[in-house]
């Protein structure tokens, strides 16, 4: 572990930094515009721009991005840690905005384009699963350093990563209530618990197209956690009869299983380093540490998908 104090370089003074959530104002450029600056700069990048700002900061809020890392300890490695924490939840919004316009366009049986986003998702998870390569590189001992700064802080509290785990269908109520006292998110997070997962309305799809699919699995309470089916498995057995590249319903379970493991893989990853840093010590958020991650990690998203594989000849 590092035995010095880190020197955290100056790069934005926060007192001009405009703190406003909304976009900011910017102009707009097209094709001919762009080609009379190109030929006014003599092909050169622009660099003179009026006001205090340029458009590069401006388009995402650069400054402000790059204020918010805030270590709390002195301890070299928290730095990292917090950075990898943030980009976390950046690539879980990716994510989530992938699964959650997926979902939209199954709800209108377009699968080629929900086929487009679920690959698109299984790339954001492929970065997910990145940044455990960076945490990995902070020791136990460096670890210790600035744990006990974290209070209760644990990734279980992210709202972001709720949302994903709710929109692939493992709802849970009682961590959705951790932020019951937080009146901006909460109203999201209740509505996410109850409206139908992805994979509830792929099964709707899967009815549509004429696969018999029992009714309880089209009308039930959406707050709770999937249900594998027998009904459900069936429909996937069916499908996989056919299993051409042309056969969409064929590329959109084996789209959502490849989505499945690598998620899967993501938590194991998560289960694994906790392991090697803190063994077998409480987690931080109240949780047993690496008891809750071993059961995190056994879950499976799209069951039938699975249990499917043993029928197979």
């Amino acid at each position: 572990m590092p035995n010095f104090k880190p020197q955290i370089p100056k790069i934005v003074d926060p007192e001009g930094v405009d703190l406003g959530i909304e976009p900011r104002p910017m102009g707009q450029t097209t094709d001919t515009t762009r080609a009379h600056q190109a030929t006014e700069t003599g092909g050169e990048p622009t660099v003179d721009f009026k006001g205090n700002t340029n458009p590069y900061i401006d388009y995402q809020s650069i400054d402000l991005l790059l204020s918010l890392q805030h270590p709390r300890s002195e301890a070299y490695d928290e730095m990292s840690f917090f950075v990898m924490g943030q980009v976390k939840e950046i690539l879980f919004k990716g994510l989530h905005f992938e699964l959650f316009n997926a979902r939209a366009r199954i709800q209108q049986d377009e699968i080629e384009d929900a086929l487009m986003l679920l690959n698109r998702s299984k790339e954001f998870v492929q970065l997910l699963i990145k940044t455990w390569d960076v945490v990995a590189t902070i020791s136990a001992e460096g670890f210790n350093q600035f744990r006990d700064y974290l209070d209760e802080a644990s990734g279980q509290l992210s709202f972001m990563y709720r949302h994903v785990e709710f929109v692939l269908g493992n709802k849970d109520e009682k961590l959705a209530s951790a932020h019951k006292n937080v009146p901006h998110v909460w109203p999201h997070i209740k509505e996410a618990l109850e409206t139908p997962s992805l994979y509830d309305e792929v099964i709707a799809f899967l009815k549509r197209q004429g696969h018999e699919i029992e009714q309880e699995m089209l009308e039930r309470d959406w707050s709770e956690p999937y249900p594998a089916n027998e009904s459900v498995e069936q429909a996937w057995f069916s499908i996989y009869q056919d299993p051409d590249t042309s056969n969409l319903l064929y590329q959109l379970g084996e789209t959502l299983i490849d989505l499945d493991d690598a998620i899967s893989q993501y938590r194991w990853r998560h289960f694994v380093l906790v392991a090697k840093t803190i063994g077998y010590k409480p987690g931080t958020g109240g949780s047993d540490g690496v008891g809750w991650l071993r059961h995190t990690a056994e879950l499976r998203y799209f069951p039938e998908l699975w249990s499917l594989r043993t029928r197979m000849g």
